[in-house]
């Protein structure tokens, strides 16, 4: 499992950090075998990575105060160099497995996505790569000088999409992926519903 997506993915070695421990037992086909074999790894100068085991929770948690609706429910596996999370949900199948949702804080929105935790690796992120990963976008941030993302960090948006900032490499930042996904994740949870320009305020602790 998962050796197309790491025959054709290529391992950063400085991005990477350890797997922070073992997996917590998962009825998700594929989930702790991820976690344990590439739980920290960086892939593709920071395009793609692998949530590390000691990281599962916090991701869960912290994606769960922008969407309440998946709190308690889905399991974090990975995020992308736009701090896009992807997550399987046990409310829906893939396969005869969870599906796969990503998380876009950019955006505000959450995705279904056609696939499973083993068919999104070997499948979904090689043959479909930049529609899933941004991966034209990545390349064009890395030709304009901008920095690779280590396993902490995202390139978020200095003006989120849902709140009318362009889709450009202009409105694009390098930040710690934690306080990204903390302001953006109120940004979010606080905007729903409400009307365009009705004033939104958030805390940094």
């Amino acid at each position: 499992m998962f050796e197309m997506f790491q025959r054709i993915f290529a391992k950063d070695a400085a991005l990477s950090v350890g797997r922070g421990g073992n997996a917590s037992p998962s009825s998700v086909v594929g989930w702790g075998n991820l976690i344990d074999q590439l739980g920290g790894g960086s892939f593709e100068r920071g395009l793609y990575r692998v949530i590390r085991a000691s990281d599962v929770n916090a991701w869960n948690a912290r994606v769960a105060v922008a969407f309440p609706h998946f709190g308690g429910r889905i399991t974090c596996f990975g995020f992308d160099w736009l701090g896009r999370v992807f997550a399987v949900d046990p409310e829906r199948s893939e396969g005869g497995q969870p599906g796969v949702v990503m998380l876009e804080p950019g955006t505000g929105e959450a995705l279904e996505m056609p696939c499973n935790i083993a068919s999104f690796h070997d499948e979904e992120l090689i043959e479909y790569k930049d529609a899933a990963l941004a991966s034209d976008f990545h390349q064009r941030w890395l030709d304009s000088g901008g920095v690779a993302p280590q396993y902490v960090q995202c390139v978020g948006y200095k003006k989120p999409l849902f709140l009318g900032g362009a889709d450009e490499l202009n409105n694009l930042e390098l930040s710690g992926i934690d306080v990204y996904w903390h302001l953006v994740g109120q940004l979010i949870a606080k905007s729903k519903g409400l009307l365009p320009g009705t004033p939104i305020s958030v805390s940094l602790s």
